[in-house]
């Protein structure tokens, strides 16, 4: 295959070492980088199969500033909710592209680890099952790729158990204990599916490697960005001074904002994000979130 990937960010890089073991890959982004096969945005754009790679709130802006649609099939690598709309990733493409020639990676995968090419299992989900395991097959031999037809469930349990990992890394940021995280993951587990169930995501999306298994890595470790947010706020820091340190897109702190929108809107119960939100936009102080979700 011939593939462009678009976003040179970490992830973005780990996706080109990834599918350059076995394809034709370039990579590209707005700034110009020095690495290795970097292109310009217009040869990306002529490649038959993208992989976008950019922060989930950026994507309508480029969108509408870079993308010709070319008859392009593309794989979107970002995840997230759209804060100012409330709209899952696949609204936002659909409005670009036809459904049938998107596909969505999801799964638990640092990028640190899959540059080492360490093994990993990852999931391409599509309405379109053929693109789905042309992307999949285009995998090295280190990543194991399966295949769903549960567009709306990856993209939920992607955006979402980054919220619940800010929130298990504040909980050991209070030093709450292995009880308590292993409570907060699993209720976690129970509120991204009870949201994912509303839209019409499917069950058992949320107990696979996108839900509970991206869940499971995300929540337990300081290479998640989202996990080292929620440490940062148990001891007692600004948003401001934590995303200042982080240096990089925490993509749970938008989402959080997007659920707690969409929650109000339509009466969802989601107590973790609540408080996730509660103590990024208002300043809450995190034990007294963990006292209300005591309650």
């Amino acid at each position: 295959m011939k593939i462009a990937i678009i976003g040179a960010g970490k992830w973005g890089q780990a996706l080109y070492h990834a599918y350059s073991q076995k394809n034709e890959v370039v990579i590209t982004s707005r700034h110009i980088k020095d690495i290795e096969n970097f292109v310009s945005m217009d040869e990306a754009l002529g490649y038959e199969y993208l992989i976008i790679a950019i922060p989930a709130q950026f994507i309508r802006g480029w969108l509408e500033a870079y993308f010709i649609d070319k008859g392009q099939s593309i794989l979107v690598a970002s995840k997230g909710i759209e804060t100012s709309t409330g709209a899952f990733l696949n609204e936002v493409y659909t409005q670009y592209i036809k459904a049938e020639r998107l596909a969505f990676i999801s799964g638990p995968s640092f990028a640190t680890e899959v540059q080492q090419s360490l093994p990993t299992a990852l999931k391409i989900s599509s309405v379109n099952s053929i693109l789905a395991q042309r992307y999949a097959d285009a995998l090295p031999s280190f990543i194991k790729g399966y295949i769903s037809d549960d567009v709306v469930g990856a993209e939920v349990s992607g955006a979402y158990k980054n919220v619940i990992a800010i929130a298990s890394g504040v909980c050991d940021g209070l030093a709450l204990g292995n009880n308590a995280r292993a409570a907060l993951i699993s209720r976690g587990l129970v509120e991204m599916t009870r949201f994912g169930e509303v839209f019409g995501a499917k069950m058992e999306t949320f107990l696979s490697l996108g839900g509970a298994g991206d869940l499971f890595l995300t929540a337990s470790s300081t290479l998640s960005r989202n996990y080292r947010v929620g440490l940062g706020l148990a001891e007692g820091k600004s948003m401001d001074e934590i995303l200042e340190a982080l240096g990089e897109v925490a993509e749970g702190v938008p989402t959080a904002k997007a659920l707690h929108k969409i929650a109000t809107d339509k009466g969802i119960y989601l107590p973790i994000a609540h408080e996730v939100y509660a103590m990024i936009e208002e300043g809450k102080d995190p034990l007294e979130s963990v006292q209300d979700l005591l309650k």
